[in-house]
């Protein structure tokens, strides 16, 4: 649960959106409505996201039109998670080596 509220609080905050219990669906949801009411917000949602634009060009175009706004917000999470793995492999431990010191 702990990787899930990592991810709400991080899609809650770049999206500026409250997510309700059942919040991938609710996610999915949040991302077709902007895909058919507000596209330059989701542009700006995946570029603050840096989801690859590559990626959701191959995603979309290897899939039908109606499965888009899931296969966006899979991208997001999928980002977010890598984002948090990337972190956490280079947390410094607030010691640093001889050799790594300038």
């Amino acid at each position: 649960m702990e990787k899930d509220s990592f991810i709400i609080e991080q899609i809650e905050k770049e999206a500026g959106i409250a997510l309700k219990e059942n919040w991938q669906k609710s996610f999915h949801e949040y991302i077709n409505h902007l895909i058919h009411t507000d596209f330059e917000k989701l542009v700006f949602l995946l570029y603050r996201i840096d989801v690859s634009e590559q990626k959701i060009k191959t995603l979309l175009d290897n899939t039908y039109a109606s499965n888009a706004g899931e296969l966006i917000a899979e991208a997001i999470i999928e980002r977010i998670e890598e984002k948090k793995a990337a972190r956490e492999k280079y947390k410094q431990t607030g010691e640093i080596s001889e050799e790594e010191k300038w």
